[in-house]
């Protein structure tokens, strides 16, 4: 990873944060903070917005209110990008894992201390290095994008059910990429609509309710 970021600020912080469609509320008013060293898993059945907030936080949403911070400062003033992950990959079929991650690590660049194929291997796709993604399951293809947030240098990580298509190895995969993220200084804000339990050391919950609820 790049520098340290201070610990006496909140990587990331909302203030009376809304999203409403169609004069339709889907979360919010919320307030939350996420410091270096922490992991948020916000909770919340389907319909209750969890996806939406990810995508607000990682700024590919305005918000209908409300102000968001990264680090202290404005998020529309941030140019740096946040690790997100969602349902959708972002991978590119026509690319194997290897380019995969050289492509990402061009766009953001690389946290110091780890090599793209190590990257691949330390999650269980040591041979596939070269396949393209689009031969890849759908388990392996979430390993490709979580080797790519491991790969790249981004301190905060918004993922978006990153238990999904894992099996219980993945899902313990999962686990070990957050405790080494928030060990390194950083920080993890998850979903769940809490099926699956985390096993971390760490972790603060909150939980989003069905707007009409």
């Amino acid at each position: 990873m790049s520098d340290s970021p201070d610990d006496s600020v909140p990587l990331l912080a909302a203030r009376g944060l809304a999203v409403v469609r169609q004069g339709e509320p889907i979360f919010g008013p919320l307030d939350l903070e996420l410091r270096a060293g922490e992991v948020l898993l916000v909770e919340g059945g389907n319909g209750s917005g969890k996806t939406t907030l990810l995508r607000v936080l990682a700024g590919l949403l305005a918000p209908s209110h409300g102000q968001i911070l990264r680090a202290g400062i404005e998020s529309e003033d941030l140019l740096a990008p946040v690790g997100f992950l969602s349902h959708a990959t972002g991978l590119r079929a026509d690319l194997s894992p290897l380019e995969q991650l050289d492509f990402f690590a061009c766009l953001y660049g690389v946290r110091p201390g780890i090599a793209a194929m190590a990257a691949l291997h330390s999650v269980g796709l040591a041979g596939f290095e070269h396949m393209p993604v689009r031969r890849l399951s759908a388990g392996q293809r979430k390993r490709c994008a979580l080797a790519a947030l491991l790969h790249t240098a981004n301190h905060l990580w918004l993922l978006d059910e990153p238990y999904a298509n894992l099996d219980r190895d993945g899902q313990i995969l999962v686990d070990r990429l957050l405790e080494g993220h928030i060990a390194r200084g950083g920080a993890a804000l998850i979903t769940s609509h809490g099926l699956i339990e985390p096993q971390l050391s760490r972790v603060r919950r909150m939980r989003l309710e069905l707007a009409d609820a």
